[in-house]
């Protein structure tokens, strides 16, 4: 290894080049950048039904809260959620997949029973009222008690029955033909818009099965694959569980998913006045 001497090394760094920086010139940026400007608020008042069971003595009562519509999402949902994040941490209401799938965030907005997740906000309108689906016990605030709505749906058994194992005890075959007869049946999230905004369900709730759990009803029906058509129509064979319907279309005009229980309904009741078709003759839910 050679040593340098100490006095090369010292002159070889002051002989070697300096690093010039050249000044930071803001001309350019300047010429390029746009300064941001805050867009004016657009408020709006959400009047949203409050009730608290801790205080059952307190009547119901509608609360007003003055939302920036600029500095929140564009659903309903999106506003009830900056609300009880940064407002008013005590208001109650249920939600979770916010892609109208799971029906959680069901409710009334501005008369019409919907998901809010799937209602975008009326930015030209100065308010909304907000209310839980109607003629429903309330648990509190938009929070219905559906308990009585999901006992007649297990009342129709909604599961596939049929006449012992499978052929090859694998699984049970349905044609493409025949899996199109249950389009327009089996993507019912059981939301309750549709039964909430049936007049025969509000006033025989306890009796008549409403849109939705009959709709269900009939998605088992239809189902080519199920062995148990004929004992499941007799179970609707009574004054109240079908019959109360009055084909008003309520259920058709609400369902946020865009399905027709009424028609389901209405195939129900000719099925048990001249007899259940074939699966390739029953008539197509959705086109």
């Amino acid at each position: 290894m050679i040593m340098l001497p100490s006095t090369f090394r010292v002159a070889s760094r002051a002989a070697a080049p300096r690093s010039v920086t050249a000044a930071f010139s803001t001309s350019a940026v300047k010429a390029m950048a746009t300064p941001a400007t805050e867009r004016p608020p657009k408020m709006k008042s959400f009047k949203i039904y409050r009730w608290d069971p801790e205080n059952p003595t307190e009547k119901p009562k509608m609360q007003t809260y003055n939302i920036d519509l600029n500095k929140t999402g564009p659903m309903v949902l999106d506003a009830l959620l900056k609300i009880k994040n940064e407002v008013d941490s005590t208001l109650a209401f249920r939600r979770s997949c916010r892609e109208g799938i799971c029906g959680s965030c069901a409710m009334n907005i501005d008369g019409v029973n919907t998901l809010a997740c799937l209602c975008r906000i009326d930015r030209d309108a100065s308010s909304s009222n907000i209310y839980p689906l109607p003629h429903m016990h309330v648990v509190k605030d938009l929070i219905p008690d559906l308990t009585q709505f999901y006992k007649q749906y297990r009342s129709i058994e909604p599961y596939l029955k049929a006449d012992g194992p499978p052929p090859g005890g694998r699984e049970y075959l349905q044609s493409p033909e025949e899996r199109r007869h249950l389009d327009g049946l089996y993507e019912c999230i059981l939301c309750a818009c549709c039964s909430t905004s049936c007049p025969s369900y509000w006033w025989n709730q306890d009796a008549y099965l409403g849109p939705a759990v009959l709709m269900q009803a009939y998605r088992w029906m239809a189902d080519s694959r199920d062995a148990h058509g004929d004992e499941r129509r007799e179970k609707l064979e009574n004054t109240f569980s079908l019959y109360r319907c009055h084909t008003i279309f309520n259920c058709t005009r609400t369902c946020p998913k865009g399905l027709n229980p009424a028609k389901a309904i209405a195939q129900i009741k000719k099925d048990m006045a001249v007899g259940a078709p074939k699966v390739v003759d029953r008539p197509l839910q959705s086109p």
